[in-house]
């Protein structure tokens, strides 16, 4: 287990992560990445001139992260759409790059049908080109601002259910300023109760087998200066056991109507974990997550991913769609299951956090309630 027990002082913040950014250079508009595969040995920019380049971005991970994939799609839309590609081609290739992350097709649709209605008015290409492009920066600003909201509400929410103390939280996978247009969604909590001088210690599970919490959240908590250890997955349990997990705080990549939650593999065993050591369980996503077309989690389509992802260990530079290229650690031609997220099933969890409140008890009705107010609700 590694610790890390350095404490920023108060106002002392690091650079903000430049996890995506569209850019103008002479030679045409592009999409620049920050390669979250070559993360934590080295900040390499990956710069997608078109569709099919962010495609392969989307899939091999280089960007990921329910709320960053819906920007990341929008600003799709918006790169096709100014280099006088098919937007609807293009939004078609988006969408069906990734099918568990509900942001995705949200961001893409909605630049898609800004794009539209412009051009149904008589906008030339250029002037439909620019609204897709001003759609896929409100969209930018809007998650940076649900970050900040969805963090007050988390930090109020602990308040409540363990109040007057400082936290030991753990989480799973990577939901900080890398998967967001802010600074993230579970992890932007944690953050600012850091901040206030709160967090005694964040448990950061590695997040098997693509390794995003030891990769990823590790890399931004030492950023920001924050307490943490890191964890295998299994070591989880021992924990709990020990008493040294007051909370634990995930993201999602999907939320179905009845409040079930699709997150990272590895999310579910740690509810189930929770709620036998009565610890609060706690999911943190935006509004955009919720897919009220979606009934149940049962529905919720799990993106199954390379085998070669378990069977060899690879190098952070070497993370792709396919896997290959690492130390071999299992016999050759092992068969896998390796399944990109599991389904959580609301009466394990908690409490949900977004922008725009919280739900708890976690009930279709409840969420229903809570998205008639919000216009950030995932539409077909």
């Amino acid at each position: 287990m590694a610790d890390q027990d350095a404490q920023s002082p108060v106002g002392s913040e690091p650079p903000a992560l430049p996890a995506l950014r569209w850019d103008e250079p002479p030679e045409g508009p592009v999409l620049v990445l920050l390669d979250q595969t070559r993360l934590p040995a080295e900040e390499v920019e990956l710069v997608c001139t078109d569709v099919p380049a962010l495609v392969r971005a989307i899939r091999t991970l280089a960007v990921r992260g329910a709320p960053l994939l819906g920007i990341a799609g929008g600003y799709g839309v918006a790169l096709a759409a100014a280099r006088g590609y098919d937007v609807a081609e293009a939004a078609g290739l988006l969408e069906g790059a990734r099918p568990t992350a509900v942001n995705l097709g949200y961001g893409v649709r909605r630049v898609a049908t800004a794009y539209w209605a412009a051009a149904g008015k008589g906008a030339g290409p250029e002037e439909a080109a620019a609204v897709a492009l001003a759609e896929a920066r409100a969209l930018h600003r809007e998650d940076a601002q649900a970050s900040r909201r969805m963090a007050e509400h988390g930090v109020a929410l602990l308040e409540e259910l363990l109040p007057g103390r400082g936290y030991q939280l753990l989480t799973h996978c990577n939901t900080g300023a890398l998967v967001s247009g802010g600074e993230g969604t579970a992890f932007a909590v944690a953050l600012r109760v850091h901040r206030q001088g709160r967090l005694r210690r964040l448990w950061v599970d590695e997040t098997r087998p693509l390794l995003q919490g030891a990769r990823l959240t590790a890399y931004e908590a030492a950023r920001s200066g924050m307490a943490y250890s890191l964890l295998t997955d299994s070591a989880a349990g021992s924990l709990f056991a020990a008493g040294e997990v007051d909370a634990v705080l995930i993201g999602a990549d999907r939320i179905a109507a009845d409040g079930s939650v699709a997150n990272k593999v590895g999310s579910y065993p740690l509810a189930v974990l929770a709620k036998y050591h009565h610890v609060p369980f706690i999911v943190v996503a935006p509004t955009t997550t919720v897919d009220m077309d979606t009934a149940e989690g049962t529905s919720i389509i799990v993106e199954q991913r390379s085998g070669q992802e378990v069977t060899e260990l690879t190098p952070s530079r070497a993370v792709s769609a396919g896997g290959g290229g690492g130390m071999v650690v299992a016999p050759l031609g092992a068969p896998v299951y390796n399944p990109a997220f599991d389904i959580t099933p609301p009466e394990l969890i908690t409490a949900i956090v977004t922008e725009e409140g919280v739900i708890s008890p976690v009930t279709g009705v409840g969420l229903a309630e809570l998205c008639a107010r919000s216009s950030q609700v995932t539409i077909s």
